[in-house]
């Protein structure tokens, strides 16, 4: 019932996440990133946890194929999980258990990797890394192509309601976090307009963080 995406940005070192899905609030419980470390995708029957406790073991210095390896080994009910993991240097890696939904099928190359379960068809997945790869520019503008590029490939084997876009780039917290947790429209159109009005003050919330003496002003009356 999700289709997603993990990357890493080979110029940026920013790592991202797209993900969509006919639940709601899926990128609540299932996408996580975080700087210097890594970008982890936990669905299909989701455990929330376990994409903390990856992103744990890539810090600690395992590559994304041992910390995902140390999960199948260790945690239970394994074989309902799907983990998509990249790491800081560019490794990616997948676990799709047999217990996945549906058509389920993966995808992965350098920096990057797709997956999902519940699917219209297999070539869901890397349909996405293609698109991912094909495009240029900023990290964002590039999962959101791919995000599309799954959805125009079948996306769910039926309708989407929830998605999601998260990026972690040097801070201890994502600079970008936008989610539709529910629509019985397009969710994934609504993520795309969200992106398309937060990636001209990306820099500028994060200033606001830094040092808020050095901030541009905030644009509302009263602000000058």
């Amino acid at each position: 019932m999700t289709f997603s995406l993990v990357a890493r940005c080979q110029t940026t070192g920013m790592f991202g996440i797209v993900i969509s899905s006919s639940s709601p609030a899926v990128a609540a419980r299932c996408s996580h990133v975080r700087a210097r470390t890594g970008a982890v995708a936990s669905q299909n029957v989701t455990d929330p946890a376990l994409g903390p406790m990856a992103l744990d073991l890539m810090q600690e210095g395992l590559s994304a194929g041992a910390a995902i390896e140390s999960l199948v080994e260790k945690q239970p009910f394994i074989e309902y999980r799907q983990l998509l993991a990249v790491d800081r240097d560019g490794n990616a890696a997948i676990h799709s258990g047999p217990e996945s939904l549906g058509i389920w099928t993966d995808a992965r190359a350098e920096n990057v990797a797709a997956g999902g379960n519940l699917l219209a068809n297999e070539g869901v997945p890397q349909g996405m890394v293609d698109a991912y790869l094909a495009s240029t520019g900023h990290l964002g503008d590039r999962l959101m192509i791919a995000l599309r590029a799954g959805f125009d490939a079948g996306g769910e084997a039926g309708p989407v309601h929830s998605a999601g876009l998260k990026m972690a780039d040097r801070l201890s917290w994502p600079v970008v976090d936008l989610r539709c947790d529910w629509t019985e429209t397009c969710p994934i159109e609504a993520v795309e307009k969200a992106w398309e009005v937060y990636k001209p003050q990306l820099e500028a919330y994060v200033q606001r963080a830094l040092d808020p003496r050095a901030a541009p002003s905030y644009g509302v009356p009263g602000n000058e």
